[in-house]
């Protein structure tokens, strides 16, 4: 069989699919395989269940088709997914919406899809996104601006007052066992002043893997950013990328702007992310770098680590967290993960009932590791 033949058989295979209509007798492998794998959910839905959340997430399978095949088919991949999904049939009747119930997998899917929704569907697309940010919002903010300014105040408690900053009245509560019953006189052994003010206690920046396999991540991550942003003591900036980096912070003053700017699928370049945010810190001490990513380089991966090494060797304190959502165990790079927690980067992942905590934990400097053990986390061990 010459090398024609076999190439033609191997377009067919594609063609055909697997099971009693394949005849070719050709063995798939790597690429081809996965681009089989991706039709196959699609074209095989009536049989596997369709691409609901549950298998496989929409915007995971996004990504995949993207790898796979170019522009062009992709365009006509996701024109097939949205009338096999019937997604469109849902959001082109608006008395649906009432009883569609607040899901964070149905937005990661919208915002998957949106490049090819219609005008007429994407308005639509748009309410179902503000309800389900909504209901998250009145969820999560408070407790997140409870437990964020709750650490800011502690963080800047004032142990070591001038004379101007003293506030007396906690000063003198605080010392009433040193008092001198012969001198009528409390002796302040402890002075207590008021929190010095700053334009900024904490610089934050949100580096958010827009790859097609953490979709419910961003959505999550886009709700907390909004609400960290409307902190005076803090100072946000947040930065997601797949190959391209792309600062939404100016949209976060609207969570569904920002969700909406995202673009979920593509490859991944954590190397160039990184890039990017080093490049805004200017104050490293009082710096927290949140990195959300499975990790799965596809950049430079040594370059990478040594731009993480140079991020915490300038005090930058930074976390990488696998996963922000509420399922299990993610998939990740272990090898990545073991390499960062090698130079004291904290790698696990967290759910939204957690993060406010955690950011709490990480403005007060404590040991993430210790906090994560005590929650029953699972984190990564350094190599």
């Amino acid at each position: 069989m010459t090398q024609v033949d076999d190439e033609q058989l191997r377009r067919w295979r594609l063609v055909l699919g697997a099971g009693a209509a394949d005849g070719t007798g050709v063995q798939l492998r790597d690429s081809d395989l996965g681009a089989d794998q991706a039709l196959q959910a699609l074209y095989d839905a009536e049989r596997t269940g369709g691409l609901g959340s549950s298998q496989p997430n929409v915007a995971r399978w996004l990504g995949d088709i993207r790898t796979y095949f170019p522009s062009q088919v992709v365009q006509v991949l996701q024109r097939d997914a949205l009338e096999r999904l019937k997604l469109r049939q849902m959001l082109l009747q608006p008395e649906l919406l009432a009883v569609v119930e607040p899901n964070v997998h149905l937005v990661a899917d919208l915002l998957a899809l949106k490049s090819v929704l219609p005008a007429q569907t994407l308005d639509t697309a748009r309410q179902v996104v503000r309800r389900v940010v909504e209901e998250l919002q009145r969820r999560l903010a408070n407790p997140t601006r409870q437990a964020v300014l709750g650490s800011l105040n502690r963080a800047v408690r004032n142990r070591r007052p001038q004379h101007n900053e003293i506030d007396w009245p906690r000063t003198i509560r605080a010392n009433l066992k040193h008092y001198q019953p012969a001198h009528r006189t409390i002796i302040p052994e402890q002075r207590i002043g008021f929190g010095r003010k700053r334009a900024a206690l904490r610089d934050i920046i949100l580096c958010v893997d827009q790859s097609g396999s953490m979709g419910t991540s961003v959505v999550y991550s886009g709700v907390f950013g909004a609400v960290l942003a409307s902190l005076p003591a803090i100072q946000l900036r947040m930065v997601v990328f797949d190959t391209e980096v792309v600062d939404l912070t100016d949209e976060l003053h609207d969570p569904v702007d920002l969700l909406f700017g995202v673009q979920l699928g593509g490859g991944t370049d954590i190397n160039r992310a990184l890039a990017y945010c080093q490049g805004l810190v200017r104050r490293p001490q009082e710096t927290i770098l949140v990195l959300l990513s499975d990790l799965y380089e596809g950049g430079n991966r040594e370059e990478m680590l040594k731009r993480a090494a140079s991020l915490t060797s300038a005090g930058v304190q930074m976390i990488a967290l696998l996963a922000l959502n509420d399922k299990g165990a993610p998939s990740y790079d272990h090898t990545i993960a073991a390499a960062l927690a090698g130079m004291g980067v904290p790698a696990f992942a967290c759910t939204p009932d957690l993060f406010p905590e955690l950011m709490a934990a990480a403005i007060n400097r404590h040991d993430l590791g210790q906090w994560a053990a005590a929650r029953e986390i699972v984190t990564a061990r350094g190599e």
